[in-house]
């Protein structure tokens, strides 16, 4: 058993996992916050009872995605102490940000907006979601700056005097922020959040939608009663698919801008996304291609003649044989052929023998392709799925632009439709976005500066890490269970019945759980 792979393993599981409430908590706190601003502003119950309806499910998800985000955390030390030990200063530096200002605005907020429907005025009570959801995206920040770093390793220096990467000084960690790969990344993951949370309302709403004029039809609920959550579910519906494709035009931009920031810094990766073999003018971009069994070359492809060549930036895109030859000859190099001063300090630092022996050895042993398979079929995933959750947002504003095509009884295909190609499409691309950003990172934990074989704990046995992946895999399993139990359960429940609260002033009088 190799422990590099065992702990690669558990570090993907358990992260593609927490990653599926990531993007609906960035994007459904906002969205709460702008149904619960309906309410204040019009006074109208429908957008109460959206609130609430979609509040508690953004709460399930967030007390989820809380539990399993904490492990990642500890992996960091138990798994890869070594990455910890060599760029902890960098990497840690954001990561402790995040949990002091992002995490603890958050959380203190959700508390106050949970309990205090009944304690703060209205748009006091208002600013405590909003507030919420700015600290999600602002952990988002700290992530991504961290992640970014280990994308393009901006600003930092290696310390020879006790062979660890820091931050070039104050003006290293403003460096680390205004990483181009951060930027084209953060507005990315931003946009990508949002259509899967937009993806989520108008799934939801338009299963709802069709499940009132069932009902209306089979005499189940009367045609009076059933005409405001009718309208309710449809301008809910509506709204979210609304908020979906406008968030799908910032995802298609940002996405243009990764492309070619990537191909700046991580040039392999670019060529590993789109199985490109031989360095190409006018490059193509592949709709299809079948590989080689151990994915070294290509046996056919269906080509759209220059569009990589488009979306890289550059005439003349390197391929994947041209690229490692390069490599094994100068060690990493980004696409113009020069290196940060953290990879050509390291570089430098190997060819004199200095650093650990471990890392020599990695140095040494190094595979420069990744995985092309992988790295080419999740980036093509990531944006078919993007794309199907786009087309049926248009479906359902077409099918409900007026008042009569709401009200026609849909057949069972709609229904199927709505509960998961719509929520689902834009989530698994966000999954599939980020095993792409991670698998065709690869060999590297530090793009050019640390192998990922260098990273991994030598205390550590492979034994004990497959006994934790183990461990790590049931119970994520078992919360995979509560949270869709959850989900379904109170999704299906339908709007809630509410009342306008009234502020209570009485201080002593016991918090009330809203939910």
């Amino acid at each position: 058993m190799d422990p590099v792979t065992i702990g690669r393993w558990q570090f993907g599981i358990t992260t593609v996992y927490h990653y599926l409430f990531v993007p609906i908590t960035i994007g459904l706190s906002m969205l709460v916050a702008v149904l619960q601003t309906f309410w204040v502003r019009t006074g109208k119950l429908r957008y109460l009872q959206l609130t609430k309806f979609f509040g508690k499910l953004f709460l399930i998800n967030f007390a989820l995605g809380v539990v399993t985000g904490i492990v990642q955390e500890f992996q960091f030390g138990m798994n890869w102490s070594e990455y910890s030990r060599f760029v902890g200063d960098i990497f840690g530096a954001p990561l402790a940000l995040e949990a002091l200002l992002a995490f603890f605005l958050e959380s203190t907020f959700i508390g106050l907006w949970i309990f205090g429907w009944d304690k703060l005025p209205k748009k006091l009570h208002l600013m405590t979601i909003y507030l919420a959801a700015f600290g999600t995206m602002l952990s988002a920040v700290f992530i991504l700056a961290a992640n970014s770093w280990m994308q393009n390793p901006v600003g930092s220096v290696l310390r020879f005097e006790n062979n660890r990467a820091e931050l070039d000084g104050l003006s290293g960690f403003f460096e680390l922020l205004a990483n181009p790969v951060f930027i084209a990344t953060f507005i990315h993951t931003i946009t990508a959040a949002y259509m899967v949370a937009g993806g989520l309302i108008a799934g939801i709403s338009s299963w709802h939608l069709a499940k009132v004029n069932k009902r209306i039809e089979d005499g189940d609920l009367s045609t009076s009663a059933g005409a405001e959550e009718r309208a309710t579910w449809r301008w809910a519906a509506r709204f979210g698919a609304a908020v979906l494709l406008v968030a799908s035009v910032g995802v298609v931009v940002s996405g243009d801008m990764q492309s070619k920031v990537m191909t700046d810094v991580q040039p392999m990766k670019m060529a590993a996304a789109e199985a490109l073999f031989h360095t190409t003018t006018n490059a193509p971009f592949s709709v299809f291609t079948i590989g080689s069994l151990d994915g070294r070359s290509e046996v056919w492809a269906l080509h759209v003649p220059g569009l990589l060549s488009m979306l890289s930036g550059h005439e003349t895109v390197q391929g994947i044989n041209d690229l490692e030859a390069q490599y094994q000859e100068h060690g990493f190099l980004r696409n113009d052929g020069s290196r940060l001063p953290l990879q050509e300090q390291v570089a430098q630092a190997i060819a004199d023998g200095h650093l650990s022996e471990e890392m020599r050895a990695s140095f040494e042993q190094i595979d420069f392709v990744p995985n092309v398979p992988v790295s080419y079929w999740s980036f093509r995933a990531m944006i078919g799925l993007g794309m199907v959750g786009m087309g049926v947002a248009l479906l359902i504003l077409f099918r409900l632009r007026n008042e009569t095509s709401a009200s026609r009884v849909e057949p069972a295909w709609w229904w199927t439709a709505m509960m998961w190609a719509v929520p689902l499409g834009p989530l698994f691309a966000n999954s599939f976005g980020w095993i792409f950003t991670e698998m065709g990172r690869q060999p590297w934990l530090v793009a050019g500066a640390m192998p990922t074989a260098a990273g991994v704990s030598l205390s550590v046995s492979a034994g004990e890490m497959l006994f934790s992946l183990i461990t790590y895999t049931l119970v994520y399993g078992g919360l995979a269970v509560l949270e869709v139990f959850l989900f379904m359960k109170y999704m299906k429940a339908g709007l809630p019945e509410v009342e306008a609260p009234v502020v209570i002033d009485d201080p002593d009088a016991p918090l009330t759980f809203a939910y």
